[in-house]
């Protein structure tokens, strides 16, 4: 059997570049980055329209081509398998969980999460429509599948056993900008957020699986008991079957909810530095990347104890029940009242944010690729 190329070429799927940035979006660019600064195989992007990160990602040595075409996934069923066989591509790599149903060339996969199949309600019909038929053709094609938990490896694994020899973890990492704040820093951003003394925190969309309700109704509790308690603030967009929920945060608006909706990267990271605590209740996370930003700059964290929130939290945060808004609300109690065990938590963030580094992930993510080049596969075609 002969090995790979000495240096191969590698395609990769910009499409999760191409709409406003998303959590699939920061992992792409970041990842690519860390693999382009590592000199090894060449990168070309390729997607259905022009890429947001293409200037920055051509500056780092890829290069970024584009076939139109209406739809992203009729790009990748249709156009992009007619360019991959154009011989010029040793592998293809698609962050986006999912490859073309003909693909000519060996490819690799990331699986995010296995939201699609297991919480199929939280998602709109056009996703469910471009990913629910080309899971398992895309899982069972691919010569190896990257999760970025072990949660979703096991999640994957038990799914779709058959490929469970092909599964490899690679955790991602966290970008530099998540980082402590400067005690003016942290003052300023307080004060505009009408929070001198600090606030409890939320970034995310706004949807059913993020139970985003779970700690409206914790931090309510809180409030009733004690006026003292801290504002909350809630950053992110309102998604996909979230109007009960938008009624609720707007009746309480008066008494210290906040909502910012979607803001830009360069204040969010202001947001996660000022915040006294950040919560994150969600049911499922294939990663969790904004527990592991607030943990970046020290801030201690509240999150579910379910999917991969355990492995991105560590020792550095509490975990609750998914759901129960008693004992979320006891959680925050504590914190609240005892600022030496959140301090000591705090402490313990940044050790548990040095796990996640995104020239590590480079460096596992390039031996992946090799081996995915080096091993036999599927047939072709």
């Amino acid at each position: 059997m002969s090995g790979p190329p000495a240096s191969p070429t590698i395609a990769v799927d910009l499409r999760a570049l191409v709409p406003a940035p998303t959590g699939i979006g920061v992992y792409t660019r970041s990842l690519l980055l860390a693999l382009a600064d590592r000199k090894g195989p060449r990168y070309v992007g390729m997607a259905h329209r022009p890429p947001r990160e293409a200037g920055e990602l051509e500056a780092a040595g890829l290069r970024i081509e584009h076939q139109e075409a209406p739809l992203g996934v009729l790009w990748q069923q249709l156009r992009l398998p007619r360019r991959l066989a154009r011989g010029d591509v040793d592998l293809f790599w698609s962050p986006l969980i999912t490859l073309p149903l003909r693909c000519p060339v060996p490819a690799v996969a990331t699986v995010h999460d296995l939201t699609a199949l297991l919480f199929p309600e939280v998602h709109t019909f056009k996703v469910r429509w471009s990913l629910l038929p080309f899971l398992r053709p895309s899982f069972e094609r691919a010569r190896r599948l990257v999760t970025i938990s072990q949660a979703t490896a096991r999640d994957l694994a038990f799914h779709f056993p058959q490929c469970a020899e092909k599964i490899r973890v690679v955790y991602p990492g966290i970008d530099p900008e998540f980082r402590p704040g400067e005690p003016e820093e942290i003052a300023a951003t307080r004060r505009e957020v009408g929070a001198p003394q600090g606030y409890i925190l939320y970034v995310g969309t706004l949807e059913p699986r993020k139970n985003v309700g779970a700690l409206v109704d914790a931090w309510a509790a809180l409030k009733a008991a004690d006026p003292q308690v801290p504002p909350l603030v809630l950053a992110g967009p309102y998604g996909w079957g979230s109007e009960r929920l938008a009624r609720r945060i707007a009746a309480l608006a008066s008494e210290g909810v906040v909502s910012l909706g979607r803001i830009e990267r360069s204040r969010l990271v202001r947001l996660f530095q000022a915040a006294r605590i950040f919560v994150y209740p969600s049911l499922y996370e294939g990663f969790g990347f904004p527990a592991a930003e607030a943990l970046a700059c020290g801030v201690p964290v509240i999150a579910s104890n379910s999917s991969s929130l355990p492995e991105v939290v560590g020792d550095a945060g509490l975990l609750v029940r998914p759901g129960d808004a008693g004992a979320l609300a006891a959680s925050l109690r504590s914190l609240l009242s005892s600022p030496e065990r959140a301090a000591a938590l705090a402490a313990r963030a940044a050790g548990q944010a040095g796990r996640f580094r995104w020239d590590r992930a480079a460096a596992e993510m390039e031996t992946v690729f090799l081996e995915a080049l080096a091993s036999p596969g599927e047939r072709m075609g």
